[in-house]
Order: C-alpha cells, then sequence, then structure tokens
C-alpha cells in the first residue's frame, strides 16, 4: 500500500510537470500582426503624449511583446522595442525577407520552377507555413508561391 501511494505520488508530479511545460510553451508562443494604416507613428510610451520613435508603413510585421488593449508594445525585426496604438493593428499575418535575396518557388522544394526573386525587405503576405522549411506567401502583385522560411521574418 506504501508503494502505491508513492507511484501515485510520482505520477501526479509528472502530470503536474508536464501540464506546466504546456502552459509555459503556449505562453512564450510567438504572436505577430501588421500594421493596418498607412503611416503608424510608433512611441517609447503608451501614450499619444510619448516620445514619438518611428513611422512605420502598412503591412509591416510586428510582434506583439506586451498588450494593454488600447497600446501594444512591439518588437519590428531589427529587435527595436516601442509602443503603436491597438487600433493601428491588423490581424493579417505578413512577413519581411530578411536575406539580401529570396526565391519564390512554385512547390516546396529547391528544384520547383521559380516564380521570382524578391529583394531585402520586401514584404509579403503570410498564405500559411512554415512546413518542412517553406512558407507559402502571397507578393501585393498577386504572384502566389514558397519561399524557404529562414529567409523570412515574422512567421
Amino acid at each position: 500500500m506504501h508503494n502505491l501511494t508513492k507511484v501515485m505520488q510520482y505520477t501526479i508530479k509528472v502530470g503536474l510537470l508536464c501540464v506546466g511545460l504546456l502552459l509555459a510553451i503556449h505562453v512564450n508562443a510567438l504572436e505577430f500582426r501588421s500594421v493596418a494604416i498607412n503611416k503608424a507613428v510608433l512611441y517609447d510610451a503608451p501614450s499619444t503624449e510619448a516620445k514619438k520613435v518611428y513611422v512605420i508603413a502598412s503591412g509591416y510585421p510586428v510582434e506583439v511583446i506586451v498588450n494593454l488593449g488600447e497600446w501594444i508594445k512591439i518588437r519590428d525585426h531589427f529587435g527595436s522595442l516601442s509602443w503603436i496604438q491597438g487600433k493601428q493593428l491588423s490581424p493579417k499575418r505578413m512577413a519581411l525577407i530578411v536575406n539580401d535575396k529570396a526565391e519564390l518557388k512554385q512547390a516546396e522544394a529547391e528544384d520547383a520552377a521559380l516564380l521570382a526573386t524578391f529583394e531585402k525587405d520586401v514584404v509579403v503576405e503570410l498564405v500559411s507555413g512554415p512546413k518542412s522549411g517553406w512558407v507559402k506567401v502571397k507578393h501585393r502583385d498577386g504572384l502566389t508561391g514558397f519561399i524557404r522560411s529562414n529567409a523570412l521574418w515574422g512567421i
């Protein structure tokens, strides 16, 4: 009976540890959004009275760090932190080309047909992925295909 109690205690501890790890993974999941308006002002604090630090263009992807509802603390692909009004962000997923060049392929394979080559800092819409190192994206001109995930930021 004593050994059975120890086994039950051990099982409960392991179960709680697993639940805790799953919660930690969920909490640490990255959340990305994109800028919804043409010229959004970024601030150094959550107030329109704070210092203006940058103006950011529509469609630009950002990582959500803190969400206060009306104000959201974000990180850009350089790692800079700033605040933006929550209403100026969209849940639409966009990604930024961070390599000097990124090839848009017809399929998820290196030997797939080349559809286009994009330069660094081009913004594309995230359609799906990442899957097997590839992300399906759509360019603003309507061209859709696959780009290597390591060429993108915001996924």
